[in-house]
């Protein structure tokens, strides 16, 4: 089988040694030690795994690393600058969009996909995008005001930088 030697992650080039077959989720959780991103059902149902593949959401337990070639893979460690949460991080503590968090890194991914592409998403625009990003908890209303948080914070966030 044919071996990959680097991956691109969070704006750095990172050396692998993996088999091309191996799914992104291992390489990210076993070989860079980047366990923010979460092993739920292992079929991409459940969202736990979401990473951004060139600013899309992707489930990683689902795509084989030998797919992902040179693009950027974005995890939820990439998000945060320095000690500045990215504005759904931060949204997502402000209200409570938790309980046990083992969703909580796929559910800010998928908005994160979002927001990139819809500055403004309507509550169904929101529904539609998170649909297959589970929550044991059931705390999607909260999960809901968190996206549509961040979306307003966003815009004062870009203008800053």
């Amino acid at each position: 089988m044919a071996k990959i030697t680097q991956i691109k992650v969070n704006g750095t080039v990172r050396k692998i040694d993996v088999d091309s077959q191996w799914t992104l989720l291992s390489v990210l959780r076993d070989q860079l030690d980047l366990t923010g991103t979460k092993y739920g059902c292992g079929e991409g149902q459940c969202g736990a795994c979401t990473v951004l593949i060139n600013g899309v959401a992707k489930r990683s337990c689902r795509t084989q690393i030998g797919l992902v070639g040179d693009n950027e893979v974005t995890t939820i460690e990439g998000l945060a600058v320095g000690e500045h949460l990215h504005p759904l991080q931060q949204a997502f503590l402000d209200e409570a969009a938790m309980q046990c968090a083992y969703c909580t890194s796929g559910m800010i991914m998928s908005a994160t996909a979002l927001l990139n592409s819809n500055h403004s998403p309507s509550t169904d625009d929101i529904l539609q995008a998170m649909e297959g990003n589970i929550c044991r908890c059931g705390t999607y209303s909260r999960i809901v005001s968190a996206i549509q948080k961040a979306a307003k914070a966003m815009p004062a966030v870009e203008q800053r930088s």
